[in-house]
């Protein structure tokens, strides 16, 4: 079973209750699931950039989330770290915005990809939306990302927007939640 240690709240979310996570990997593996904290920014960022490291030649520009000041987000928004003995296997990164309660980024290992840790984060993020009073979920993506449109659309998230900006098209998804 995942299990959830928790530092410290970010700015602008309900801190999360020092609880036992209710998800259970499928894999069956005990992931920990933590709240990073500005010790595990380098942590954070390999993960990121090992993660989307494939999509630079399809994109022709390293993806956002590999240029983001990974401290920063440590300090401003939600940033969870799966480990598995004592390794980041993936890291989420949640946060508020005008639109309602966002999935930034997430990020799985290659070598951790189809274990089922991303959908223990997506499943969490869905739950902390929930805890925190939201009705539905967002994320965006690149229109590029293909795989990732396709997996998110499989788990019910549905397509409401494109916008182009410096050239790259996001696609925004939502779920409803309740």
């Amino acid at each position: 079973m995942a299990r959830i240690a928790q530092p410290q709240a970010a700015a602008g979310l309900v801190p999360a209750p020092p609880a036992a996570s209710p998800l259970t990997p499928p894999s069956g593996i005990p992931w920990t699931l933590r709240r990073a904290m500005a010790a595990d920014a380098a942590a954070v960022r390999a993960c990121v950039h090992d993660a989307f490291r494939l999509y630079v030649p399809r994109l022709g520009v390293e993806p956002r989330p590999m240029q983001r000041d990974y401290v920063e987000a440590i300090a401003k928004v939600q940033v969870w770290l799966a480990t598995l003995r004592d390794e980041t296997v993936a890291t989420l990164l949640l946060d508020m915005t005008d639109e309602g309660f966002l999935i930034d980024v997430i990020a799985v290992q290659p070598a951790h990809q189809g274990t089922g840790v991303g959908r223990v984060l997506l499943e969490h993020a869905e739950h902390e939306a929930v805890r925190q009073g939201h009705a539905s979920i967002y994320l965006y993506t690149n229109e590029k990302m293909t795989e990732n449109r396709a997996l998110y659309q499989r788990i019910g998230y549905v397509e409401y927007r494109r916008e182009t900006l410096d050239g790259r098209t996001r696609v925004f998804l939502r779920k409803r939640l309740r």
